[in-house]
């Protein structure tokens, strides 16, 4: 999840220097709404997706696993916080030895 947020940064500081170099040639009419035109396609968009692809890829590890019950894992990083590691469908950090229910 952490991926999203910072290449989600970097696409809208690498947009708003495009913006800012774009307005000194163009300045016309429909400015504005190009510019929220291109915020949305370069950075609002691919952010959506995303996280769309995230939830997807770790929905079985969040809903089927071990670790979803444990009070060690965070579901918004599918993450064991205690060992500081990710659990897949065939990886649990611990083992079962450290879970404890929420």
């Amino acid at each position: 999840m952490g991926g999203i947020v910072y290449w989600t940064l970097i696409r809208l500081a690498l947009t708003i220097v495009g913006v800012v170099f774009l307005s000194e040639i163009y300045s016309g009419k429909f400015w504005w709404p190009l510019v929220l035109m291109v915020i949305y396609i370069v950075v609002i968009h691919p952010a959506i997706t995303q996280y769309r692809n995230f939830v997807n890829k770790n929905t079985q590890v969040i809903e089927d696993t071990l670790c979803s019950n444990c009070k060690h894992f965070d579901e918004t990083a599918v993450l064991c916080m205690m060992h500081d590691k990710h659990p897949t469908v065939d990886y649990i950090p611990c083992e079962g030895m450290h879970w404890e229910p929420k």
